[in-house]
């Protein structure tokens, strides 16, 4: 490295001082260069930039449209001038009414097709002689035409007194044409370019006004179709794209009368609804099958078109919404807005929401047992819950409550139900099970009653149902809680209610969730005069909450969307107004929260007079007869006997179960409280066990004072 260095003084420092290191300078090597793209590499890769580029497809996408605007506007200009002077127009028309199979109509336009050609014939065998009659005419005409010339010529003569004007009127006539020759000759060759130019416009002009291009060159807003009115072409080319073969084939027949299968298209709520009249060899299935599809050719999303079978044969209602309308929530409850509304089970309906076309909802619950389904957290309690609260503004409709969830979704019907369960564990499920059965022995005792006796609407709610299907409990003699067997206690409970208690308005009312042969048994099922679902997960699950006439006639709740369509239901009960020919109505239910719903309890008690509030109790608990008489008989002044021993046996089965007329006299007798008649029939007094209880703790004080 010696070489290398550089002093860079003359001499050395000499003695003490200190030693200098040398500076070392070291040769660093310039970077490799990077190697050269060959010319062809760097020619593609540019000529890729500017083919790929956006302005490069816009213009593209507008060369091709508006070239395409023309040819395809030509198409159409030289396909509408062969229909007017073909028949091809009324031969069209009798393709579409035979594969219509509408007969009539073929027939009809069969006759007006001959009259077409009739008339064709005449106006060609005229051709034949209007040569001639052209000729002479063209003869005449000129005749005529230098003889008024002459004559106007020979006025003016006379007039002016020179001979020479007689000739006048016929030299200007003829300069007048010697003028428009030369203004022709002038003109000939810019119309020549002018005039192709002209043509070529007025073809763009049809093309353009039909859209003649395909999607891929149409303007952007124009080619994503995001919200797109429903128009007749646009029905049609749905479904001539769904892929059902005869229906493809049959609209290609139809041509532009493919429309002649549409019914007038109606606005109906946030949407359009359309009937639409298949073709011969169509089945509605094959349509219903492919709801994505059709959609999807509708530029809308799936749950924004719903397919029904209306009343007439071989048709399907299309219900089309408007893009994003179904995400928008509807308006509060009418049972929240106004305070001021009352219920009435009998000939009243419960404003439940609004159906798709944005008409209010309203179910009768006369005498009809309820059954609501659905996946998990789709809105299965708060339906069921709305129906109640509006039910429950009746002051004469008495509720029995089993809410076997237990987080306190009917929390606020405590104070107002008269029996009131809540809890997950099979405890409550027996309870809940005991409940049903009490309310079959109400019901066997109004069965029992004297004909013409009116009772009182009594609505057994269980709300998560399958849990006491799916119990595994047993009682003291072997028989299972759950199940669904002949010897299932809650099974055959819930069986005897649906068989008979629509008659003396004891009703069942039950909500569950996943519905399968085991969780909800099909005589359960079957036994609903309203079924309702929400959101499930498949088309047999489907036909478990509606039944298989609802789901054949369109109905599908395995297709709304889970979260994001909840209190969306479909119902297919008597007690709504269902248009014709449908089996089934989908519903968007109101939302009453839980502060809303209380607020609707407290202004129900407000109305009630006197509703004796019972609670289920252990069954160890040591009873007080007479206190427990004062405490059903409520606000009331005098209750029947037999009413009283269905109250107490509904407080404590087990303590009162098995009462009868002679214990209650004797329970009460030995207080001074004995029944009388009032009005030929055993009451027991409120004012007599008030007097018995204050007696008896004024005794008790007095001696517990001795």
């Amino acid at each position: 490295m010696s070489e290398n260095v550089v002093r860079l003084v003359k001499n050395p420092p000499t003695g003490s001082e200190p030693e200098v290191t040398p500076t070392v300078l070291t040769v660093v090597p310039d970077a490799p260069l990077a190697p050269l793209v060959p010319l062809w590499v760097r020619s593609g890769r540019a000529v890729k930039t500017v083919v790929t580029h956006e302005s490069t497809k816009s213009t593209a996408r507008a060369v091709a449209r508006h070239s395409l605007y023309t040819f395809n506007g030509g198409r159409i200009v030289a396909r509408r001038t062969w229909d007017g002077k073909t028949g091809a127009r009324y031969e069209r028309m009798i393709r579409t009414a035979e594969a219509a199979g509408n007969l009539e109509a073929a027939e009809e336009w069969e006759e007006r097709l001959t009259r077409f050609r009739q008339a064709r014939h005449h106006r060609r065998m005229d051709l034949l002689h209007s040569p001639v009659e052209a000729a002479k005419g063209l003869a005449v005409g000129t005749g005529v035409g230098i003889g008024v010339l002459v004559a106007l010529g020979v006025v003016m003569a006379i007039n002016n007194h020179d001979i020479g004007d007689v000739i006048t009127p016929l030299k200007a006539t003829i300069e007048f044409i010697a003028l428009l020759i030369r203004i022709v000759q002038v003109t000939w060759g810019t119309a020549l370019i002018v005039g192709p130019l002209l043509a070529l416009f007025a073809l763009w002009a049809v093309g353009s006004k039909q859209q003649a291009a395909p999607a891929w060159a149409l303007p952007a807003n124009v080619r994503s179709g995001e919200g797109e009115p429903v128009t007749p072409s646009i029905v049609v080319k749905a479904l001539r794209d769904l892929g059902v073969p005869a229906l493809r084939n049959a609209i290609k027949d139809m041509g532009d009368a493919g429309a002649s299968m549409l019914g007038p298209i109606r606005i109906a709520g946030c949407g359009v609804e359309v009937d639409v009249t298949l073709p011969s060899g169509v089945s509605t299935i094959e349509v219903q099958n492919r709801r994505r599809k059709l959609a999807e050719n509708l530029t809308r999303h799936e749950h924004e078109v719903f397919i029904t079978i209306p009343q007439a044969a071989r048709t399907v209602r299309l219900w089309v919404a408007d893009s994003g309308a179904l995400d928008e929530p509807i308006g509060p409850s009418p049972l929240v807005t106004d305070e001021t509304m009352t219920a009435d089970y009998a000939k009243g309906r419960a404003p439940w929401g609004q159906d798709l076309r944005g008409d209010m909802a309203a179910l009768s619950l006369y005498q009809r047992h309820l059954l609501i389904t659905g996946l998990s957290n789709q809105g299965k309690t708060v339906a069921l819950r709305s129906l109640a609260l509006w039910l429950a503004l009746d002051k004469s409709v008495q509720f029995w409550i089993g809410d076997l969830k237990g987080v306190g979704d009917w929390a606020m019907f405590e104070t107002l139900a008269p029996v009131f369960i809540q809890g997950p564990t099979d405890d409550h499920v027996i309870q809940v099970t005991e409940m049903v059965e009490r309310a079959v022995e109400e019901m066997n005792r109004r069965i029992q009653a004297p004909p013409g006796t009116v009772f009182p609407a009594l609505i057994v709610i269980v709300d998560e149902a399958q849990m006491a299907f799916m119990c595994p409990v047993k009682d003291e003699d072997g028989r299972p809680y759950g199940g669904s067997k002949a010897t299932s206690r809650y099974f055959m409970a819930v069986r005897k209610i649906h068989n008979q208690g629509r008659a003396v308005n004891v009703l069942m009312w039950q909500g569950t969730q996943d519905p399968t042969d085991q969780n909800l048994p099909k005589l359960v099922r079957e036994g609903a005069h309203t079924r309702a679902s929400l959101a499930l997960g498949t088309e047999s699950q489907a036909r478990m909450a509606l039944g298989d006439k609802a789901v054949d006639g369109g109905a599908a709740p395995n297709l709304l969307r889970p979260g994001l369509d909840q209190g969306t239901l479909v119902l297919a009960s008597s007690g709504i107004d269902i248009p014709a020919g449908q089996a089934s109505i989908t519903v968007r239910t109101h939302y009453i929260d839980d502060d809303a719903a209380k607020a609707i309890i407290e202004r129900a008690k407000a109305m009630r007079d006197g509703v004796t509030m019972l609670r289920v109790v252990d069954t160890g608990e040591q009873r007080d007869p007479l206190a427990d008489i004062a405490t059903v008989l409520g606000d009331k002044p005098r209750l029947f006997t037999q009413e009283v021993l269905k109250r107490l046996a509904t407080l404590d089965a087990d303590t009162y179960g098995d009462w009868t007329n002679g214990d209650l006299k004797q329970a009460l007798e030995a207080h001074g409280a004995e029944p009388y008649k009032s009005d030929g029939r055993m009451v027991v007094g409120a004012e007599r066990v008030a007097r018995a209880l204050t007696n008896r703790d004024d005794e008790g004080s007095a001696s517990a004072a001795e």
